[in-house]
């Protein structure tokens, strides 16, 4: 798609928000037309007259009044244009979260979250502005049509000479085209490095401190900044160096037209009037020549931030960004259905068959990985860093795309893991806790009814009743971002007690009790089991979940090194005697 097919997309989404502000954005650029024909009979009725007539004195009422109307269009135009822009900006972010959320969760995005955010934030913007800046353009364009044809009636050579710093301006915006999108990718890119990095060291800092690291993150942070900071200084300086460059032009020509019109004055019936309607006019209709200048590097700038945006939909249709979808943004919020367990959910046996999986950037990951889970039974994967186990995890539940394998629900084959893999069928708490800057409450919820769950069961199973009472406002206490307020462990049973809350009928963790003491891990446990027969996938090296095991699955380098109970691995199994008396992590 062009770019012009994708703003032409945009304003179809909503086009009487888009007609009703063309209509007020161009009254208000055509409205100084009025002011000009104002100072031509001024200035004339004041050649003619030695002193203010009454006639003179209605022209500057006049005058006042069309100010006056003027900056009431520009106060209607503001209410217009802001609900329009951010409509525009807000349908390209929606599409582009949807997308995301439509991937595998564990190869959402292509590049860094940072880098993600950089599209949404700015990218999205940039193409607002150019909705926007094409109506000042319809304004500014209309106003110079009728302007130039006024002017024409009163000397046309003047007139035409109007339009030779149009033509050197496109003539600039050509030469400098391919430069301006080099400058402009260059710099977002840089952009996005730094806004990567940012959320990294916020999202380590612990680790950082643990490793006496803090130096040489600042320095790799400084060096980021440093090639964002040349990068943005080329793109800046291209860009003010047009935007003075067709300022000069500009304001050269408007010096020749001035010279021409002082010397028509002094050999024609060329009035004072007609002067001071040149000279009116003459700086509305530079306007519209600077700004077309302005808006077609702008759009050179645009077609890179939609091609960003594009990569982002990684592989989807480039339609998919534009698409017309709901935004409700007024009224209240549709209400989110509630998944509710039934008899062909219920699990009774699930089984996975040679899953393989490697990751582009390294080759490594699983490889012909077969496992089978009964229903109310506790498997453990277990084994050194780096041996596969997380990824098992994500390609069982879709989270990875799966190279080969197949996955068996109840005896019935799972096409699409992505999508079956969710409440009521399965929840999932990942290595790390993932939370959110609100409430403690809405962390575990995560969209559904508090009436429609059991709140307090699944606080209570993730042993976390008492944290509650000592937080300053409860469950509605807000715990920060990526729940600093929180300690590690209690980030781990809120992200715990959020997977219990949805009562799903398989329950998959990893490692969820590495944080935990030894007594709070026991109790979880124990009142997990005790709740109802919970089928559990569990990552941990624990030996109080290990010793619980129904069945225990050793990994070594992405393969099944063995598998059994605890005492017979530990009796037949090297890798798993060495992982138990902890010569291995």
């Amino acid at each position: 798609m062009t770019i012009y097919q994708y703003l032409w997309r945009l304003i179809r989404y909503r086009p009487w928000l888009y007609l009703t502000d063309c209509i007020v954005w161009t009254l208000i650029h055509m409205s100084p037309l009025v002011p000009g024909l104002i100072a031509l009979a001024f200035f004339n009725a004041l050649a003619q007259s030695t002193h203010l007539s009454f006639g003179v004195w209605s022209l500057i009422v006049l005058l006042v009044m069309t100010a006056l109307a003027r900056a009431l269009l520009i106060l209607g135009g503001a209410l217009a244009d802001i609900p329009h822009r951010f409509t525009m900006s807000a349908l390209l972010r929606r599409n582009l979260l949807e997308r995301i959320l439509e991937r595998p969760g564990a190869r959402a995005v292509p590049g860094s979250p940072g880098e993600a955010i950089s599209g949404f934030r700015d990218d999205a913007e940039i193409a607002e502005d150019a909705i926007s800046w094409t109506l000042d353009m319809i304004g500014t364009g209309l106003f110079a049509v009728v302007a130039v044809g006024i002017l024409l009636t009163i000397n046309v050579p003047i007139t035409l000479f109007v339009f030779v710093p149009l033509v050197g301006i496109v003539s600039i915006v050509r030469a400098a085209h391919n430069r301006l999108e080099k400058y402009r990718t260059a710099s977002r890119h840089a952009t996005g490095k730094v806004t990567s990095a940012i959320g990294e060291i916020f999202g380590s800092v612990q680790a950082i401190q643990v490793a006496g690291a803090e130096a040489h993150v600042t320095e790799h942070f400084h060096i980021l900044n440093e090639r964002r900071r040349v990068l943005m200084l080329k793109d800046t300086v291209l860009t003010k160096t047009l935007d003075s460059t067709f300022e000069n032009t500009v304001g050269l020509g408007t010096g020749f037209i001035l010279i021409l019109a002082a010397q028509t004055l002094r050999s024609s019936n060329f009035s004072v009037g007609d002067l001071a309607l040149f000279i009116f006019y003459l700086a509305f209709v530079t306007d519209f020549t600077h700004l077309f200048g302005m808006l077609l590097a702008h759009y050179t700038q645009t077609r890179v931030s939609f091609e960003r945006m594009v990569k982002l939909l990684q592989g989807a249709a480039p339609e998919t960004l534009v698409r017309h979808t709901p935004l409700y943004l007024k009224g209240s919020v549709p209400t989110l259905p509630q998944p509710a367990s039934t008899s062909v959910a219920r699990l009774e046996a699930l089984e996975a068959v040679g899953l393989r999986y490697r990751y582009p950037d390294t080759g490594r990951g699983i490889e012909g990985v077969s496992l089978r889970l009964e229903c109310g039974s506790l498997t453990v994967v277990t084994g050194r860093i780096a041996s596969g186990k997380t990824t098992l995890l994500r390609v069982l539940l879709g989270l990875l795309p799966a190279d080969a394998g197949e996955i068996y629900w109840n005896g019935e084959q799972v096409a699409d893991p992505a999508s079956f893999f969710v409440p009521p069928h399965s929840a999932y708490t990942g290595q790390v806790p993932q939370l959110f800057s609100d409430t403690l409450k809405e962390n575990i919820l995560l969209g559904l009814e508090e009436d429609t769950v059991d709140l307090a069961g699944a606080i209570h199973t993730a042993v976390m009743e008492h944290d509650v009472t000592e937080l300053e406002h409860g469950l509605e206490t807000v715990i920060g971002t990526r729940g600093v307020k929180l300690s590690g462990g209690q980030m781990q049973r809120a992200a715990a007690a959020r997977m219990f809350v949805r009562d799903a009928e398989l329950l998959v963790c990893d490692d969820l009790s590495s944080a935990l003491d030894v007594e709070t891990e026991r109790t979880l446990w124990e009142r997990l089991f005790a709740r109802r027969a919970s089928t559990c996938l569990v990552v941990s090296h624990r030996r109080a979940v290990l010793q619980r095991a129904d069945h225990i699955i050793v990994l070594k380098e992405g393969k099944v090194e063995a598998e059994g109970r605890l005492d017979d691995l530990l009796a037949t199994c090297e890798e798993m005697q060495r992982l138990w008396s902890g010569d291995i992590a």
